[in-house]
């Protein structure tokens, strides 16, 4: 018999966000699910050249919307939550999940008011990666308020065990936006005339310029479906009539309106940073290149079922590119691969379950 306390965290859990984006709500919601005492969140609005599009609501847990308070930018750049402890005042709960980024000002008195109460609190973040000695201290002393970690990644997660923090403190919870699959993956027949996907917002740091010269310089030209909506977009198309002019430029689709580009795709390349399609895209069984980023891609991406590539390395690309679509057999092979692992790895049941466990263990249940 399956013990409960594996599945559900008995107690009530807080979550401080400093935005909340649209595509985490179903993460909290689901996470809400296995919380018997209930889950609230408090998230604030990001800067307006951020470009993040919000959550308003929540179906499952309770929101409490903050008021964030944005100081300087850049490398400077700081944030003030207020409403944190009288939230916390409010809901009392048993335990605190907050984003370890020590750039968020109010934190450590959220950390203060949840110990002075016997109560504990979990870091969740990406990782430290520092190198520099006494900014290397201050991360450890950063780090180490908090009663567990919960990492984006295993490179994240070792990077918090260099700053001395013992690992089993410290959890693996991989970045995850979309459900274990519940449909077949479905047989694709031989690529003849492959067809290469992109699926993301139209700015520059996805370096969808690169993957339109890149696509001109194959062989056998692919087709080249481009999926997605930004202020590149312009840009993009005059750059496409001049080095690749059959590109198609579908604009904005999101949830069930993405479903036909991806069954009909080969390949999907992400030849910049970011990419929240990227495991949606895997969902669908296709293969994957995608650029070297923050190390949340490291799980998701591996030889079985895709090519990580150094980001900003034209040559590099047109490479990869060039030997995924030598080879139609193994692209099938590797599109299998990446089903499995969201299937039976990264998704969003996995990434709760990992919650609940740090939570479990913070309370010693």
């Amino acid at each position: 018999m399956t013990n409960l306390t594996e599945k559900y965290f008995n107690g009530r859990l807080a979550v401080q966000q400093r935005v909340l984006p649209t595509y985490r709500a179903s993460f909290f919601d689901l996470l809400a699910d296995s919380c018997k005492g209930g889950l609230s969140l408090l998230s604030g609005l990001p800067r307006a050249e951020e470009s993040i599009a919000v959550a308003k609501i929540l179906e499952v847990a309770k929101y409490q919307a903050g008021k964030n308070i944005h100081l300087f930018g850049g490398a400077l750049y700081f944030c003030y939550q207020q409403g944190l402890i009288n939230w916390l005042e409010s809901w009392n709960p048993e335990v605190l999940i907050v984003e370890a980024n020590p750039r968020y000002l109010a934190t450590p008195a959220a950390v203060k008011w949840m110990h002075a109460r016997g109560r504990k609190v979990i870091g969740w973040g990406l990782g430290a990666p520092v190198k520099n000695i006494f900014l290397k201290s201050r991360w450890a002393s950063f780090a180490n308020q908090f009663d567990a970690l919960i990492s984006y990644s295993q490179r994240g997660a070792d990077e918090y065990a260099e700053l001395g923090i013992a690992r089993e403190k410290i959890f693996v919870a991989h970045n995850s936006v979309s459900r274990a699959p519940t449909h077949v993956q479905s047989q694709k027949s031989q690529v003849t005339n492959s067809t290469i996907l992109f699926v993301g917002r139209l700015q520059e740091r996805k370096r969808v310029d690169s993957l339109l010269r890149a696509c001109a310089e194959m062989e056998a030209k692919p087709r080249l479906i481009i999926v997605g909506d930004g202020p590149e977009r312009e840009k993009l198309k005059s750059l496409a009539e001049q080095f690749y002019p059959s590109a198609e430029f579908i604009g904005a689709k999101h949830g069930t309106e993405l479903k036909p580009y991806f069954e009909e795709a080969d390949l999907f390349v992400l030849p910049g940073t970011g990419g929240l399609a990227v495991q949606e895209a895997m969902s669908y069984g296709l293969p994957i290149i995608v650029a070297k980023g923050d190390g949340t891609q490291d799980d998701l991406v591996r030889a079985g079922n895709g090519w990580q590539i150094p980001t900003d390395d034209y040559g590099a690309l047109v490479t990869t590119m060039k030997a995924a679509l030598s080879d139609s057999a193994q692209l099938r092979k590797m599109g299998a691969e990446s089903f499995r692992i969201v299937k039976d790895e990264i998704n969003l049941e996995k990434m709760v379950a990992v919650f609940i466990s740090a939570a479990n263990f913070v309370t010693g249940r």
